[in-house]
This record gives C-alpha cells, sequence and structure tokens, in this order.
C-alpha cells in the first residue's frame, strides 16, 4: 500500500514505510514521525462550511473533492490547510536550521540543547565549495573555487580542532553552556517540528526557490517528497498557487 494510503485522518506512523530521508553526506536527514490528517481533512475542513462531509471513494478522493483543493490553493482559501499536521526530526547544520526556522507561522519546534547534552559534535563540510556570484548579493556559482581540494581539506581540520578544542575545555571542566561557544556553524543541530500543511508549504516555495541556498534546497527537497506521498493532491496545488504568489 501506498505512503498516502496507509496515512489516515488518525496520527499514526506507517510501519515499514520509507520515513527517513537522508542527505549526501550521510548525516544530516528529514525523518517524518507523525501525520495526522489527509487530503480529505482539507476538502472537509472546506465543506462543513455548508454543512456537508465527504469520504474516500473505492478509488481514493473523488474527482469534485480534487477540483475543490485545486480552486482552494488557487484563490488562495489557506484556512483548511492548516488543519492536517506533521511532525519531522530533522537534523542540520546550524546555518541551514537558522534560515529555516524563519518560517514560524503554525510552527512548533524543540531543538537538542548542548546546554545538557556533551557528546561529540558532527560538523557539516561540503565536498564543493562553490564561487560567489558577484552580479547578486546573495547566492553563488555552480562552479567550484579555484583549489576547491585544498580548501575542502584546510576546512576539514578547522572542524576537527574546533571540535577538539571543544572536547579539551569539557575535559578541564568547563561547563557544556560555555564550551559550545567555540563550535562553528557548520555543526550539526537536531529538532523536532510540527506544523500545518499550510505552513509546509509556505516554506517549501520559498526554499525549493533557485534564489535559495542549495543546501536549504536539499532538505527541503526532502520534506517536500514526503508531503507530496501524504497529501498528493493539496501539495502540488499549493505549490503551484505559491509559485504565482506568496501564500
Amino acid at each position: 500500500m501506498e505512503l498516502d494510503k496507509q496515512f489516515s485522518s488518525q496520527a499514526t506512523v506507517v510501519p515499514g514505510a520509507e520515513t527517513k530521508k537522508f542527505l549526501q553526506d550521510g548525516i544530516g536527514f528529514v525523518e517524518l514521525l507523525e501525520c495526522f490528517g489527509s487530503d480529505l481533512t482539507v476538502v472537509n475542513a472546506a465543506r462543513v462550511s455548508m454543512n456537508k462531509e465527504a469520504s474516500f471513494e473505492a478509488t481514493g478522493l473523488a474527482a469534485r473533492d480534487q477540483q475543490l483543493i485545486k480552486y482552494l490553493a488557487a484563490n488562495r482559501h489557506i484556512t483548511p490547510f492548516f488543519h492536517p499536521q506533521v511532525r519531522f526530526r530533522i537534523k542540520m547544520p546550524i546555518f541551514v536550521a537558522r534560515e529555516w526556522w524563519r518560517s514560524t507561522i503554525g510552527f512548533s519546534r524543540n531543538e537538542v540543547s548542548r546546554r545538557y547534552v556533551s557528546d561529540e559534535p558532527q560538523c557539516f563540510v561540503p565536498e564543493q565549495l562553490r564561487q560567489r556570484d558577484k552580479n547578486i548579493k546573495q547566492g553563488s556559482k555552480d562552479c567550484s573555487i579555484d583549489g576547491n581540494e585544498t580548501a575542502v581539506n584546510e576546512m576539514k581540520n578547522y572542524v576537527a580542532d574546533a571540535v577538539a578544542y571543544y572536547n579539551r575545555l569539557l575535559a578541564m571542566g568547563v561547563c557544556p553552556e560555555q564550551a559550545r561557544m567555540i563550535l562553528p556553524q557548520s555543526m550539526y543541530t537536531e529538532f523536532i517540528e510540527t506544523a500545518s500543511l499550510a505552513g509546509y508549504a509556505r516554506l517549501a516555495v520559498l526554499r525549493l526557490d533557485r534564489s535559495a541556498q542549495k543546501e536549504i534546497r536539499d532538505y527541503a527537497a526532502g520534506m517536500s517528497g514526503f508531503m507530496e506521498k501524504l497529501f498528493p493532491v493539496s501539495w502540488p496545488a499549493l505549490l503551484e498557487a505559491g509559485e504565482k504568489s506568496a501564500l
């Protein structure tokens, strides 16, 4: 049974379904924890205004209900899309997370705190260091800098030195809440995040855009892949509407 068929209006995790997407370095990931609701949840949130209620047909969502979802998204009737809720566990570098967290409306997050934990930090180091694009204030070109391999190796050494010094501070008895100050922005953080279908759609429109940094686009693509399976009608309708005008 496909993922979107297995998730009902009940809060659940599907046994055996692919629920964890690792990024290129094999450390960062987007993990689907729970989903509450479906495309039908959106339909019935809209139809309640007419005191009506729809249900799934044998083949899935009725054609008239699919058309309703597309109409709602295209005409920016957003409130029905706030009813479904999705929970993820995400591991990403701090410099990516701070951009990701700029989406705040309808989001709830709890993050691993290095005030309390002192396990070995993990850091992201890209294999490609992209050239700066002088034609735009932010962003980069697709091509690598000259001396990419040397610079990447230097970055790895710098990160390793920072982690080693962090561990030395802990060994000296320094409290974790202070020792963490010297760790780089490339350090991975991990958090649990819950948001509505509407909230994730707005985040995706912003973070899948070509103007967004590549690293955050990768995470947005991972999240979007799950959302498309969970909401096969609502998700593409929301992204299409968002591309035309901000949600």
